[in-house]
């Protein structure tokens, strides 16, 4: 399909928020909250809650523990080569997809200087997932491959191996299921593929992949495909092409190629977004290569610090207006730009929710990142009572 209809850059914005369920909170379990979204990303363990609190309505933390315990909901080195939550029923081809990209940087001199090959690596997966039939901790992994192997490996071993197969981050500890002590374990659906004869089956995952991104991100270029996957632009460009039949062509604002299915919901750009305390890391941010869809680009370099850290923001008519953080009595914003009464008023109920939401599991939630505060330019700050 050719439609070629230019759209605006707000309406790519209202687009990626309809997607992402940011225009309203959905009534949805825990589960079908994140098959809709797509992929949270999960490397700090409240952030998927954070996530889906800002997404679902009356969101019970217990249901996304329930759905990490019976892996429904699954955490895994994925997209980018960093942890994600995803549903279950996309973790096989979303992983197959990324196969030939964690090969290559998992398997590379820092893998081989600790004296093994790629092939020792296809060698030790298939055993390394029968071994972690059940949760096994780092130390337990290392041991096992330390007797494979008949002695202790150098450092860069298990660091490529863990990454490169396809392990599940198993639960392991309140308050988010998940400590900052990884535990492992085999998919129980069976593994994807990762013999070297996988990458064939990877071009068919990608499309899949694909597909998922632009129904939960769309639309989308062949530069914002490859940036969510961290893919080279010739296979982005590549399985688009493979899926034109399926999908419309739009123009975007700056005359970019954009690409979309059809009937997916593209709100008028008048529509209205309301306020919301977005989780650090949150996949809106990361998951094109023109963040500016939802980052000002002016404050790209404040929320995205250079180590990579990406600050807890505040969304205000569907734009990145601030950050936030948990303190004394509330939670403190900080605005980047004037703000209307009406839109602190919305922000402020917003965080008398959050608050009780983290209540009975982690009040003081980001508190390890407090150090980028120092560092934020002048600005407004206001107060945000919990009570």
């Amino acid at each position: 399909m050719d439609d070629g209809r230019v759209i605006t850059a707000r309406e790519l914005n209202r687009s990626t928020l309809a997607r992402q369920l940011l225009l309203r909170r959905e009534p949805l379990d825990a589960a079908e909250g994140v098959r809709r979204v797509v992929a949270l990303q999960a490397q700090q363990p409240a952030s998927p809650y954070l996530a889906l609190w800002n997404r679902l309505a009356a969101f019970d933390p217990a249901g996304l523990d329930a759905a990490f315990t019976d892996h429904a909901v699954v955490k895994a080195t994925l997209m980018r080569l960093t942890l994600h939550a995803v549903h279950a029923d996309d973790h096989r081809a979303f992983r197959e997809a990324m196969h030939p990209v964690v090969r290559a940087a998992r398997l590379g001199s820092r893998f081989t200087a600790s004296g093994l090959t790629a092939e020792d690596a296809d060698a030790l997966v298939p055993r390394l997932l029968e071994f972690a039939d059940r949760p096994r901790t780092t130390a337990e992994c290392e041991a096992w491959l330390g007797e494979r192997l008949g002695e202790r490996p150098g450092p860069g071993a298990w660091w490529g191996l863990r990454q490169y197969t396809p392990l599940l981050h198993a639960p392991t500890a309140p308050p988010w299921s998940f400590g900052h002590r990884p535990s492992y374990i085999a998919p129980r659906n069976g593994p994807p593929g990762t013999e070297p004869a996988a990458s064939a089956a990877s071009a068919a995952s990608l499309r899949e992949l694909v597909v998922r991104y632009l129904e939960g991100f769309g639309p989308a270029s062949v530069a914002d495909v490859a940036q969510f996957a961290m893919v080279r632009r010739t296979d982005a460009r590549t399985a688009l092409a493979e899926l034109a039949g399926r999908l419309e062509r739009l123009t975007g604002p700056a005359g970019e190629e954009l690409f979309d299915l059809p009937g997916s919901p593209r709100p008028d750009a008048a529509t209205p977004a309301p306020p919301r305390l977005m989780a650090m890391w949150d996949s809106v941010l990361l998951a094109y290569a023109d963040r500016g869809r939802v980052l000002p680009a002016a404050y790209r370099r404040i929320v995205i610090r250079a180590n990579g850290d990406v600050l807890p923001t505040l969304l205000v008519d569907g734009y990145v207006a601030g950050v936030w953080r948990p303190v004394a009595g509330g939670i403190e914003a900080t605005a980047f730009h004037p703000l209307p009464e009406e839109s602190w008023e919305g922000l402020a109920t917003e965080a008398r929710s959050l608050v009780a939401f983290l209540a009975d599991r982690e009040p003081e939630v980001y508190r390890r990142y407090g150090h980028w505060w120092g560092h934020l330019p002048d600005a407004t700050v206001r107060l945000l009572p919990g009570g």
